[in-house]
């Protein structure tokens, strides 16, 4: 008898290597990141609640499309200057369906990540494979185009209406980072 298909080999057989290191060492980002900044903004992520807890991922984690309240912190120093703990103020972003897939987009600011997410063996998560657009661009390169862009995380719901985008090791000053998405209340036609 032939056994199925992973869900994970979709994602799999697209994601780099490099990506595929940084989802298998989520929890190793999660715990390096943590301690790194507890020992000064403790109470900062005491404050964030199940958004900066490793373990608070429910069933379910598909968003719906449509308009999100978004914003990010970066925990951990992914340099000597870096800081341990930073959060920055909410933006915009947009889930869609694009074919048979979640599509995640940020629609304002100097770097806007966008990507796809793909089902995982793990009931509790989606994988995001996605790349960066900076500037006036008007689209990012598709992922795998440019190695430095290239973004691969975990989507969770963390509660009701709200989720969390969990980019391990990404190629900037921190060791994690953390986007979290609210639903916009009133949704644009």
């Amino acid at each position: 008898m032939v056994e199925p298909p992973l869900k994970s080999d979709a994602w799999m057989q697209l994601a780099t290597p490099a990506d595929k290191s940084r989802i298998a060492r989520l929890a190793l980002a999660w715990q390096s990141a943590l301690a790194d900044a507890r020992p000064r903004f403790a109470g900062e992520i005491r404050k964030e609640g199940a958004l900066l807890n490793p373990r608070a991922a429910l069933p379910r984690p598909a968003p719906t499309p449509g308009s999100y309240n978004c914003r990010l912190i970066k925990l951990g120093k992914g340099t000597a200057k870096a800081a341990a703990f930073e959060r920055f103020k909410p933006f915009f972003c947009y889930v869609q369906v694009e074919e048979d897939l979640l599509t995640i987009v940020k629609q304002t600011g100097s770097q806007r990540p966008a990507g796809r997410l793909w089902e995982d063996d793990q009931p509790e998560r989606l994988i995001f494979l996605g790349s960066l657009a900076l500037g006036d661009e008007q689209q990012p390169l598709a992922y795998g185009d440019d190695p430095k862009r290239d973004m691969a995380g975990v989507l969770e719901r963390i509660a009701p209406f709200k989720w969390r985008l969990v980019i391990p090791w990404p190629q900037s000053t921190s060791k994690l980072d953390v986007f979290e998405l609210t639903p916009v209340a009133e949704q644009p036609q």
